[in-house]
C-alpha cells in the first residue's frame, strides 16, 4: 500500500535482514520505509551538492581561459 500518492517500490532483501531491519528501525521509533527515504533523500541532495560544485569548477576554468 502507498500513501500520499507516491507509487511503490520493490527492493529484494532477505528475510532475515527486513526482519533485523525492522527491529532496528522500531527501535529508533521510525518506520523502515521513512529510514529508506530519509537516506535516498540525503544520498541525492549530497550528488546533487557534489554535481553543482563540480559545475561550477568547469565555469571557473571555463571563464579563466577566456
Amino acid at each position: 500500500m502507498t500513501t500520499r500518492g507516491k507509487p511503490g517500490r520493490v527492493v529484494r532483501i532477505d528475510d532475515e535482514m527486513w526482519a533485523a531491519y525492522g527491529e532496528l528501525c522500531e527501535a529508533e521509533g521510525t518506520s523502515r520505509a521513512d529510514d529508506m527515504r530519509r537516506h535516498v533523500f540525503a544520498r541525492v541532495n549530497a550528488w546533487r551538492k557534489a554535481q553543482g560544485r563540480d559545475a561550477a569548477v568547469v565555469r571557473r576554468m571555463n571563464k579563466s581561459s577566456d
